[in-house]
C-alpha cells in the first residue's frame, strides 16, 4: 500500500526513523477510492496524522493538481484544546514536508478579527469544534465558503456523537454535505465498544457500507495494577482514597510526570492539597479541572507542554488526547466506571504506540476494589463499553433551523431532507418537522401572540415549495451571541425565607427536591418550601434529612463494567486471586445472605440502630438508584410504611424506615414509572431545570442581548414564566416534549431503572437478616456523610465503618443458630 503514499510524506517518515503504518495508509486508500472511514486505533498509533494523511497528500507537489485556495479539510474536535494541540503537531510536519497548507483553529477563544478574516480568506484547514462550526454555518457567505470543501475529520468521535454536541455535528454534516456533495467524512478514536452503530451515524442516510472500518495497528498491552494498601486492608466506605497519598507521592518521584484523574472536581482540590501537604521536596504539581479559569487552565497546559510538572491532577477536562510530552504513568482514583473511559486516560501515558502505557487503580473502597479489578480485566481483554445512540434533541434541530435561516431563505422539504440525512434525525416525521418549524416561526401556540418570539416567516416559493427567511435580520445576530449545546448548570442558594444565606447547592441535586422534602446542609434538618428564581427557600425541621447527600456531577457505572463486577461476586473460584479481606467479606457475605449475581435482584432486610433498613442491589448507577430512592420512599409513604431517608451509590440503595418491609416486591413494580415517577417529575424541579435547557438551545429564551448578558437568575426567572404557560395553555409543546426526553434519560437515568423494574418481579430474592450484612456496609458507611465534604468525611466514618464491620462480619450467631 505504500505506494499510495506520496515521495515527500514517506520521505518525512523515514526521517524520523518511523514508517507508514498499515491503518495509516488504508485512511490513504479509502480516501483515494472515494470512500468516509472511520478509524479505530490505540492511543500514540499516529490516529491524527491517520487523519489528515489524505489532507498531506492531496496537496503534495508529486501527486499534480495542488489544491488552490479556500477551506480543504475541517477538523472537529469536542475540545479547543484539542485543536489548538492538533494545530501546534500538525504544523511542524506540513512544513518539514513543504507543503503549501495553511492551518488555523476557529473557537470560541478565537478573536473576533481573526475570525472575520477566516471568513475572507479562510485557510485551507480549519480546526474547530461542534458549536463553532454550527455558527460558521448560519453566515450567509457560508455557502461559498464550503463550496470547495473535500473532507472533514471528527477526532475522539466517542467523546460526543451519543450527545447533544453529536445532534449538532450530525446536523452540520448535513447540511454541508449539501453545500458540497463530494464532501468525504473521517472519524477517528481509540476507544468504540460499538464501531458498526459509529459508522451508521457517520453515513450519509445512515448507508453504513459507504464507510470504511479500518483497524489500527495493535500497540503494546497496557500495564495496569491495583494499588492496595501496604498493610493489604481494602477500606469499607470512601471514595477519596486519602489513604494511598504516601504511595502515589513515592509514585511521582519514581517517575517523571505523572498523571492523576479524579472522577469530580471536588476530588480533584482535595486530592491536591493532600499531595501539596505531603510533597516535602516541593516538587512542582498542578490541578486542572474545568471551574479553573481559562487563565488558570491554560499556565498549567502550557507547564505540562514544556514537561515543567511533575505531577498534575485532573479531571475530565483532560480526557482526550491532547499529547503533552512524556507522562511515564497515569492514575486513575477512585472508581474507573467504565472500561473505554479507563482506555482513554491510560493513552495519555506513553503516547508511543510500541511501548507499553502504565497505568495505576486506587480503588476508594471494596466495592470500587471489586470495580477496579473488573475494569483491569476487560482492559486486559480489549473489551470497550460505551453510551447508546438515542434519538436527536428536537431542541438541537430548531436551533439548527434557526441558524439555517440566518444564512438565507431555506426550502422547507430541501432542509427536511438535509435533517434526515442524518441517524440522530432519520426518524423524523413530517408532523415533527411542522411542530419544530412553527416553534421557531412563532414561538408555540399559547406564545405566537408575542412579537418576539417571531424569528422566521413562511413565503411561498417556485412551484408551491414553502420558503422560510428571517423575520427581521436582527435575529442573527441574536441568534449567533446565544448558539450552543453547554448549558452551565447553576448554584442555587439555599435561604431561610427571612433571607439569611446557609450557602449554596448545585441546581442538579435542587432539581430532584420537592416541597415538603428534607435534606441535610450545613450540619441542619431542612424542609424545602419553595424553590424559585434560582434560590432554594427552606425551614428548620425536626424531622429526619429523608434525602441524606448531595454532590455534584457523577460519571455513570457503565452497564458492561456493572455486569462483570455481578460475574465476580458469584465466582467464587474467582475469589483466591483478591486480597484477604475482600476474599473473607465475600465469603462472608456469601455463608450468611446471598450473593447479587447476572439474574438476580437481591434485597435485604435488616434492622440497624431502631431503624429498619432494606438494601437494593441494583447495579444500575447512582443516577438511576437516587431516583429509585425517589420514587421507592415516595410508594412507601403512601402506603404508611413511615419511610425516614434513603442512600444510593453505583451498586446499591439503602433505604430506612420505621417499619419493616415484609415484601419489596410491590415497591419495585414497573407502575411505579407511570404514577410515582410522573408525579415526583412533575412537582419536583426536574423538568422545570429540563426545560430552562431546552429553551436556552432551542433559542426560545436568550443567554446575552447585544451589549450585556442576562444572569443565571434572570435566564430561570424568564424559562420559569413560559414553563407555566405552557404547562397551563399547551401541553404538548414541542420544547416540553424535549424536556420530558431530558428528564427521563440524562436525568434519571429512566432506561436503566426501567429495565430494572421490569426483571424485578422475576429476579426478585428477598433475605431478611438479623444484623447489617457484609455487602451493606459499604452504602451504610455513606450516611451522614453530607456533614462535611466528601473525602474529609472518609477518616471519620471508619470508625462507624469498623462497628458495622464487625457485626456485619460476624458469623458466631449463625453457627448457634445452625447448632439449634
Amino acid at each position: 500500500m505504500s505506494d499510495r503514499v506520496p515521495p515527500e510524506i514517506e520521505n518525512w517518515f523515514a526521517g524520523r526513523g518511523w514508517r507508514v503504518r498499515r491503518h495509516q495508509a488504508e485512511m490513504l486508500a479509502a480516501s483515494d477510492a472515494g470512500r468516509h472511514a472511520l478509524l479505530v486505533a490505540d492511543t500514540g498509533a499516529g490516529k491524527t496524522l491517520a487523519g489528515f494523511l489524505p489532507t498531506l497528500a492531496a496537496f503534495s507537489p508529486s501527486r499534480g493538481n495542488v489544491p488552490g485556495e479556500g477551506i480543504h479539510t475541517l477538523y472537529v474536535s469536542p475540545l479547543k484544546a484539542l485543536a489548538h494541540d492538533v494545530q501546534r503537531n500538525l504544523i511542524a510536519p506540513i512544513e518539514e514536508m513543504g507543503l503549501p497548507i495553511r492551518v488555523e483553529t476557529r473557537s470560541g477563544d478565537t478573536p473576533s478579527d481573526r475570525k472575520k478574516r477566516q471568513r475572507l480568506k479562510p485557510p485551507h484547514v480549519m480546526l474547530t469544534t461542534p458549536e463553532s462550526l454550527s455558527l460558521l454555518l448560519s453566515y450567509p457567505d457560508s455557502l461559498t465558503l464550503f463550496a470547495g470543501l473535500k473532507r472533514i475529520v471528527i477526532d475522539e468521535i466517542h467523546a460526543f456523537a451519543t450527545g447533544k454536541r453529536g445532534d449538532l455535528l450530525a446536523l452540520a454534516l448535513g447540511r454541508l454535505q449539501a453545500i458540497s456533495p463530494g464532501l468525504k467524512r473521517a472519524a477517528l478514536s481509540a476507544t468504540l465498544a460499538n464501531p458498526e452503530g459509529f459508522r451508521e451515524w457517520l453515513a450519509p442516510w445512515g448507508e453504513i457500507d459507504a464507510v470504511d472500518l479500518v483497524i489500527g495497528e495493535p500497540g503494546a498491552p497496557a500495564e495496569v495494577e491495583i494499588l492496595l494498601p501496604q498493610e493489604e486492608r481494602v477500606p469499607w466506605g470512601g471514595h477519596a482514597a486519602t489513604w494511598s497519598i504516601p504511595q502515589l507521592y513515592e509514585e511521582i518521584k519514581r517517575n517523571r510526570t505523572t498523571l492523576i484523574f479524579t472522577n469530580t472536581r471536588f476530588l480533584a482540590e482535595y486530592i491536591f492539597q493532600n499531595l501539596w501537604d505531603a510533597n516535602e521536596d516541593t516538587l512542582p504539581i498542578g490541578v486542572h479541572h474545568g471551574s479553573l479559569s481559562t487563565e488558570a487552565r491554560r499556565k498549567v497546559e502550557g507547564a505540562m507542554a514544556r514537561g515543567e510538572l511533575r505531577a498534575l491532577v485532573a479531571t475530565a477536562s483532560l480526557d482526550l488526547g491532547i499529547d503533552w510530552g512524556d507522562i511515564d504513568l497515569v492514575v486513575q482514583m477512585g472508581a474507573p466506571k467504565g472500561s473505554s473511559r479507563l482506555l482513554q486516560r491510560i493513552g495519555r501515558a506513553n503516547h508511543r504506540l510500541d511501548q507499553p502505557s502504565r497505568a495505576i487503580l486506587v480503588p476508594g473502597n471494596r466495592f470500587e476494589f471489586l470495580e477496579a479489578t473488573a475494569a483491569k480485566e476487560a482492559v486486559d481483554e480489549g473489551q470497550r463499553d460505551g453510551e447508546d445512540f438515542r434519538p436527536g434533541g428536537l431542541d438541537v434541530l430548531a436551533q439548527h433551523v434557526m441558524a439555517c435561516a440566518c444564512a438565507g431563505p431555506f426550502d422547507e422539504d430541501k432542509l427536511l431532507a438535509e435533517v434526515r440525512s442524518s441517524l440522530a434525525y432519520a426518524w423524523l416525521s413530517p408532523a415533527d418537522w411542522e411542530r419544530v418549524l412553527t416553534f421557531v416561526a412563532t414561538g408555540g401556540y399559547a406564545l405566537k401572540a408575542y412579537d418576539k418570539f417571531r424569528r422566521i416567516v413562511k413565503d411561498e416559493g417556485e412551484a408551491g415549495h414553502a420558503v422560510w427567511r428571517l423575520a427581521h435580520p436582527e435575529h442573527a445576530a441574536r441568534h449567533r451571541l446565544n448558539a450552543g449545546i453547554i448549558v452551565d448548570s447553576e448554584m442555587l442558594d439555599v435561604r431561610f425565607k427571612n433571607g439569611r444565606s446557609l450557602g449554596k447547592v448545585e441546581e442538579r441535586f435542587a432539581a430532584s427536591l420537592s416541597p415538603g422534602d428534607t435534606f441535610q446542609f450545613a450540619g441542619i434538618n431542612l424542609e424545602v418550601e419553595r424553590i424559585k428564581d434560582m434560590e432554594l427557600t427552606v425551614r428548620a425541621s425536626s424531622k429526619a434529612a429523608i434525602i441524606p447527600s448531595y454532590g455534584g456531577q457523577r460519571l455513570p457505572l457503565t452497564t458492561h463494567l456493572a455486569d462483570r463486577v455481578r460475574e465476580m461476586l458469584i465466582d467464587r473460584s474467582g475469589w483466591a486471586r483478591f486480597p484477604d479481606d475482600v476474599r473473607e467479606w465475600l465469603e462472608v457475605q456469601d455463608w450468611r445472605s446471598s450473593m447479587p449475581g447476572p439474574g438476580t435482584l437481591l434485597v435485604e432486610s435488616f434492622p440497624h440502630g431502631q431503624k429498619q433498613y432494606q438494601v437494593y442491589y441494583t447495579f444500575i448507577g447512582w443516577n438511576a438508584n437516587q431516583s429509585l430512592g425517589m420514587l421507592v420512599t415516595k410508594r412507601m409513604e403512601d402506603r404508611g410504611m413511615m419511610p425516614l431517608g434513603f442512600n444510593a451509590n453505583d451498586y446499591c440503595l439503602a433505604v430506612w424506615s420505621v417499619k419493616p418491609v415484609a415484601d419489596p416486591a410491590p415497591l419495585l413494580s414497573p407502575d411505579i414509572l407511570q404514577d410515582e415517577f410522573i408525579e415526583w417529575v412533575q412537582n419536583s424541579h426536574l423538568l422545570r431545570r429540563a426545560f430552562r435547557e431546552v429553551a436556552v438551545i432551542g433559542g426560545l429564551v436568550e443567554r446575552q442581548h447585544p451589549g450585556k448578558k442576562k444572569t443565571g437568575k434572570q435566564v430561570t426567572f424568564s424559562t420559569d414564566l413560559i414553563y407555566d404557560v405552557l404547562r397551563k395553555y399547551e401541553p404538548d409543546h414541542v420544547l416540553l416534549e424535549a424536556a420530558w426526553a431530558d428528564a427521563r434519560t440524562r436525568m434519571t437515568d429512566i432506561g436503566r431503572l426501567g429495565d430494572l423494574l421490569d426483571r424485578a418481579a422475576s429476579e426478585l430474592v428477598h433475605v431478611e437478616l438479623d444484623r447489617v450484612s457484609p455487602l451493606a456496609v459499604p452504602v451504610m458507611t455513606l450516611i451522614g456523610r453530607e456533614r462535611m465534604p466528601e473525602g474529609a468525611a472518609d477518616d471519620e466514618l471508619l470508625l462507624e465503618a469498623e462497628t458495622l464491620a464487625s457485626a456485619a462480619m460476624r458469623v458466631d450467631d449463625r453457627i448457634e443458630d445452625t447448632d439449634q
